[in-house]
């Protein structure tokens, strides 16, 4: 068979009328590299083991500094707690809320609860406790629940997780038969062990399984599996370092394994498969692996860099810790294409013999059954062809049907109520809901910049306004320029009617008010704060959309002098994203499945759009890539269509397949966040590698006719040209 048939084809066209031509020793800078790490392969395997134990080492002594940080200049809620910390609070740190509960009164066990409150306020972390039995606004209506306040001596994120533990520990030490004792709050959320390496561990056996069904050896099985988990290793250590610089959320490290194990493996599989088609046609192994990196290699590199573009477009979003997570996911995706490049080759020369005695051993048994190389995909290609139109409304009908739940989604943030019932948190969460009403575990927090009078009447306003189950008296600040109202919403934190509230007494309330007193009203806190978040992103997701796809558009059509081919990638990313964002809705905001119903976590919709798309151009640019190559070499585009096809849809529904079930296991996790960005995931690569590449993509490149290839001539000048592959030598 002829290279020309690998799975990652040339891009180059051969000059108009001459013949295919003569193969020729790949001679690119990546088959170089490739050439460098397969002579050099021990020292090339020894450098990425020492980058991996530095980087651990590294990472284990620095420790991790990881700060969540949502702040957003310029909002409301933003400005209040600026107001806030500039003018003093009586509290230094967060606070977390031990819960108690008994039927007979929690009078009845006071004396053991006290006991219990007087050794938590000697534990380290914290600055006060507050009893219920001193603030009868803490106790409930029937007096069976109540709660004291325990003060920290820091933010939630910077007090250590050990002396959370602690306080946990000890206040559950006073439970009876009687007695029920829960403890809520952000930190104790942060605590709290909710998550195992089971989804992780999942992912690379079911990604282990699967390449080995296709190869048929265990060792070819492996060498794309341990390529990527070197390149996971190394990244994660690289971000923990990265976190004393730049601003990294907590949960970037789990979200990193789930994008690393997937990209890696998705990477190292496309080069693998190549070098799997250049040793059956019998190319040695070591020119097998040169070959396979001077063209797969190059996929590779341009897939990576417009995931890394995509990711860093984030970074312009101005959305706080989400920065932080964009360029980790970047240096993560960097850090597997390095591996890809360097670190492939040389696993390659280490075990290539065994490696092509097997390819070679599978290939003679196809060769006796008669069975012609992708005859399936060719089969699919020629039905898709027969009936384009047919095909393409089916599959476009089916993708809107799965979009549409998109267009009611509803960002915000995961609380304590989406925790798994038997964690504290939850419990603590259930219990001040049915003692105080299910606003009170989202407080809205209105200051007044004004004087002690000014406080007293918004106070007064507020607690009469619809939608307001209670207001707290006006708390004066330290120097007495401002008061603190706390608010208390008659729903819950992620209730929609909340959302409608903070703009009520934004828009209507706080106006009037500002009239009558003369003073400055804002309204903030968590639960404001997590709203503001979600509408910035939402405001701010079209131009990050524009700019991702425009670039991005800009660079296919450069490599494949069209216009039509950017267009077409362009729609087809995007409509598999939305399907993704259809089905999380479904699943995580109506509670399909039985799932706890809330809403989507506000940063997911733009980080699920920058990897997917990024990932969508790695398939669009194997698959149209090699029918590019087909028509350049036949002129013949209904052949090059179905040649395209036959040649990539094994490679890319088996590397669709490995992202599909690394990204599905992170469902088996208990943290919510990560199970709807594993949904997302997975749903819009299963979209992507099985509806779009499968059936979207050949139905319309056949209507397309020759125009797919038309490119008008003022911008073919304009336009420089890049090559995934080396141009033939004259």
């Amino acid at each position: 068979m002829s290279p020309t048939r690998g799975a990652a084809a040339s891009i180059a066209p051969p000059a108009a009328g001459r013949p295919d031509p003569p193969e020729r020793p790949p001679g690119g800078r990546f088959g170089a590299l490739a050439s460098w790490a397969q002579r050099h392969r021990w020292t090339a395997l020894l450098l990425w083991v020492a980058v991996l134990a530095a980087v651990t080492l590294g990472s284990q002594a620095a420790g991790a500094a990881y700060k969540n940080n949502f702040a957003l200049p310029g909002t409301d809620s933003q400005t209040a707690t600026d107001l806030f910390t500039k003018h003093g609070s009586d509290q230094a740190g967060d606070s977390v809320e031990i819960v108690l509960k008994d039927s007979q009164g929690i009078d009845a066990p006071k004396a053991a609860v006290e006991k219990m409150l007087a050794e938590v306020k000697r534990l380290p972390s914290v600055a006060d406790v507050r009893s219920p039995y001193v603030d009868a606004s803490a106790v409930s209506k029937d007096g069976t629940i109540g709660y004291a306040t325990v003060t920290l001596d820091g933010k939630a994120e910077t007090v250590p997780k050990e002396d959370v533990a602690k306080i946990i520990d000890t206040a559950k030490g006073a439970a009876s038969v009687d007695l029920q004792v829960e403890v809520g709050g952000e930190a104790v959320r942060g605590a709290e062990e909710k998550g195992s390496p089971t989804a992780e561990l999942a992912g690379i056996a079911a990604a282990l399984v699967i390449l080995g069904l296709l190869f048929g050896s265990l060792v070819a099985a492996a060498v794309p599996l341990i390529t990527a988990l070197f390149a996971v290793g190394s990244a994660l250590g690289l971000i923990v370092l990265a976190s004393h610089v730049f601003t990294v959320a907590d949960f970037t490290p789990p979200i990193t394994m789930l994008v690393g194990l997937g990209v890696g493996v998705d990477y190292a599989l496309l080069i693998f498969y190549r070098y799997r088609q250049e040793l059956t046609d019998g190319a040695e192994p070591a020119d097998a692996g040169r070959k396979a990196l001077d063209a797969a290699g190059r996929t590779v590199f341009f897939a990576g860099c417009t995931v890394i573009i995509a990711l860093l477009g984030l970074v312009a979003l101005g959305l706080g810790s989400l920065q932080g997570v964009a360029l980790a996911l970047a240096l993560t995706v960097l850090t597997t294409m390095a591996a890809s490049l360097i670190l492939l080759p040389a696993l390659l020369a280490l075990f290539g013999k065994r490696i092509q005695r097997h390819v070679l051993k599978h290939a003679a048994k196809t060769a006796v059954k008669g069975k012609a190389e992708g005859r399936r995909w060719r089969a699919l290609a020629s039905a898709v062809q027969r009936r384009p139109l047919p095909a393409l409304v089916a599959a476009t009908i089916a993708l809107l049907a799965l979009s549409a739940p998109a267009l009611g989604m509803r960002l915000g943030f995961a609380d304590a109520g989406n925790d798994p019932k038997t964690t504290t948190s939850r419990q603590a969460y259930d219990l001040l809901a049915e003692g105080f009403g299910p606003g009170f575990n989202g407080p809205l927090v209105v200051l007044t910049q004004g004087d002690a009078a000014a406080g007293k009447t918004v106070s007064s306003a507020l607690a009469k306004t619809d939608g307001v189950a209670a207001a707290s008296p006006a708390v004066p600040s330290e120097d007495g320029a401002l008061s603190t109202v706390f608010v208390y919403p008659t729903t819950s934190p992620q209730d929609k009617g909340t959302a409608d509230l903070v703009h009520h007494l934004r828009d209507d309330v706080a106006p009037k008010l500002e009239r009558d007193t003369g003073a400055k009203v804002l309204v903030g806190g968590a639960t404001a704060a997590s709203q503001d978040f979600s509408e910035t992103v939402s405001k701010r997701m079209p131009l990050f959309i524009a700019v991702v796809v425009g670039l991005s558009s800009l660079l296919l059509m450069m490599v494949f002098r069209s216009i039509l081919i950017p267009i077409k990638a362009a729609l087809l990313n995007l409509i598999s994203i939305t399907a993704a964002l259809g089905a999380m809705t479904l699943v995580f905001q109506h509670g399909l499945f039985g799932v706890q119903p809330g809403p989507i976590e506000a940063f997911l919709p733009v980080l699920i759009f920058a990897i997917v798309f990024g990932l969508s151009m790695d398939y669009e640019v194997f698959l149209v890539g090699r029918m590019h190559e087909e028509w350049e070499r036949t002129k013949d585009h209904s052949l090059a269509v179905r040649e395209g096809l036959a040649a990539t849809g094994k490679v890319i529904t088996a590397a669709g397949a490995i992202m599909i079930v690394v990204f599905g296991a992170f469902m088996l996790s208990a943290d919510r966040m990560l199970q709807e960005f594993g949904l997302g995931l997975a749903v819009a690569i299963l979209m992507d590698a099985l509806v779009i590449r499968c059936l979207m993509v050949p139905a319309l490149m056949q209507l397309f006719g020759k125009w797919a290839w038309w490119l008008p001539a003022p911008l073919a000048r304009w336009l420089p040209k890049v090559a995934l592959e080396r141009p033939a030598e004259n």
